[in-house]
């Protein structure tokens, strides 16, 4: 088969977010297909394919033909209570055995962070390239997966505001993002864990050369800057980054696999029935170097 990718939107954002077809995800893709999908993601950001019934064995043979993975260690579960394998972030509302996590469950609530706009892994000191996710059941309503062109909307900035932000360095954490929504229930160890790294504001990709935003709720800081005047600042920009113009948002179909470049994107969950089932598989390639390795 022959890898065919169109925008999504031809007319209001032909510039982002392809739809993937000709290929098929429970085989092995050949050189010419990862390629092709490389390609692609340069172009669009963003890349769907529907109608591909995977399981996590396939998932994880079509992640890592892509690049390198990291293991899954940014969720709030134990290993004890994990219900699939560390090579998976497991984004759904269940547990262990399958049911549904109470509204009130420590780990649904940290999970609530995902409603937020960001970007995978950027509170890790090496954070995410793409990632994958599967879409194994979902609610029969809502539950949206909203994506940002960080490509444009930094293109769109004034030249003032450019030069401004050029050689920023920002502080990422998972400990301020969940804070957000009043989210401190974290043990000390977690703290350790997820103590803030040093992220570019503006990065450059290594293929494209384009010049992005590396925004996300878990920025929480700007070097050499006062807290108050760094998060005014910020959220100036990710106002800016996330009007309607830059954003494609994603209805989700049983099958559907969406891969997403975290080095020129943002996203956020939307909300849905908690008491329905949303089972989503997601593996993620890492950047294999840290932002700051991509100055522009």
């Amino acid at each position: 088969m022959t890898v065919t990718i169109k925008p999504v939107d031809p007319v209001g954002r032909a510039f982002f977010a392809g739809e993937v077809s000709g290929v098929d995800l429970t085989r092995p893709l050949s050189a010419a297909e990862v390629e092709a999908i490389h390609a692609g993601m340069d172009r669009y950001g963003v890349l769907v394919f529907h109608g591909q019934k995977i399981d996590d064995e396939q998932q994880l043979v079509f992640s890592r033909a892509l690049g390198p993975l990291e293991t899954a260690t940014g969720d709030i579960a134990a290993p004890e209570d994990r219900r699939i394998s560390m090579d998976l972030n497991d984004i759904s509302n269940l547990d262990k055995h399958g049911k549904v996590v109470p509204r009130d469950d420590r780990r649904r609530l940290f999970g609530l962070g995902n409603q937020l706009w960001h970007s995978d892994s950027s509170f890790k000191e090496v954070p995410a390239k793409y990632s994958i996710l599967s879409a194994r059941q979902i609610p029969n309503a809502d539950g949206n997966t909203e994506f940002a062109d960080m490509r444009a909307a930094y293109d769109a900035l004034d030249d003032a505001t450019k030069a401004e932000a050029r050689d920023m360095i920002c502080a990422h954490s998972q400990i301020f993002s969940r804070g957000i929504l009043g989210f401190t229930d974290f043990t000390d160890a977690e703290r350790v864990k997820w103590a803030p790294v040093r992220q570019r504001l503006v990065r450059k990709h290594p293929r494209t050369g384009r010049l992005s935003l590396y925004l996300s709720s878990h920025a929480g800081g700007i070097e050499g800057w006062p807290v108050p005047e760094a998060r005014a600042f910020l959220r100036d920009l990710n106002e800016h980054a996330t009007q309607r113009k830059f954003v494609y948002a994603h209805r989700w179909a049983p099958g559907d696999l969406v891969m997403w470049d975290n080095r020129v994107t943002m996203h956020r969950a939307r909300r849905y029935d908690h008491t329905q089932v949303r089972d989503m598989r997601r593996t993620t390639l890492t950047n294999e170097v840290s932002s700051l390795e991509q100055a522009p």
